[in-house]
């Protein structure tokens, strides 16, 4: 089991949030790129070992979205803080 501290709710458990991905800059315009940097973009990720930054949203909790650093080799949570709007 993993605890994420959630900014809003305080610790919860892992099994309340869903994990959408890492957390990457968006293109400036996405509107330059072609149809397969954008599928490149959206679904391959690069999966990295150690630290990762990675969006959560907190579906059964505030219903906020959450920046979640975790190392994915142990799964410890390393920190937490709420999303940029």
């Amino acid at each position: 089991m993993m605890l994420i501290p959630c900014p809003f709710c305080g610790p919860r458990n892992e099994d309340e949030f869903s994990c959408w991905s890492e957390a990457i800059p968006r293109p400036a315009d996405p509107s330059s790129l072609s149809d397969a940097q954008w599928v490149d973009f959206v679904y391959n990720h690069r999966n990295p070992k150690g630290p990762v930054r990675e969006q959560w949203w907190h579906a059964r909790g505030c219903r906020r979205w959450i920046l979640v650093e975790r190392d994915t080799r142990t799964h410890d949570v390393l920190s937490a803080s709420a999303a940029a709007p």
